[in-house]
């Protein structure tokens, strides 16, 4: 099991940043595929980005390229999500996701996941 915990979510206007955090609790870190999500509710869980184990690969939703930056400490077990000139639309709650393996074309579904975080909000006010 690995056990994931978002930080650094928060209120702020449009144009405005954050950097999210998720710290997973795992000795083979590296090993994993790492994703966030977004999901607003009544709405299905969104892929935002992802990131192989090793730092590259990394992908990015057409609604948040050029504006979010995913990258990894695997020093720290850590995941990032930068998160630069937020709309009112990036209003969700995000989450962190991890697997070991997946193909490539799945990364932006939520099945493709085995494990989460609880989530952290992000709210953006226009």
């Amino acid at each position: 099991q690995v056990q994931l915990v978002e930080s650094g979510g928060g209120s702020v206007q449009a144009g405005g940043s954050l950097r999210l955090s998720c710290v997973a609790s795992t000795d083979t870190y590296d090993k994993y595929h790492m994703a966030w999500f977004r999901q607003t509710p009544g709405k299905e869980r969104e892929g935002v980005a992802t990131i192989g184990g090793g730092g590259g690969g990394a992908y990015y939703a057409d609604s948040v390229k050029g504006r979010f930056t995913i990258s990894r400490d695997n020093l720290k077990n850590t995941a990032y999500l930068q998160m630069n000139d937020l709309k009112p639309e990036d209003t969700a709650m995000y989450y962190c996701a991890a697997v070991r393996y997946r193909a490539w074309s799945t990364w932006a579904t939520a099945t493709a996941y085995d494990f989460w975080g609880r989530g952290t909000q992000v709210t953006v006010s226009s």
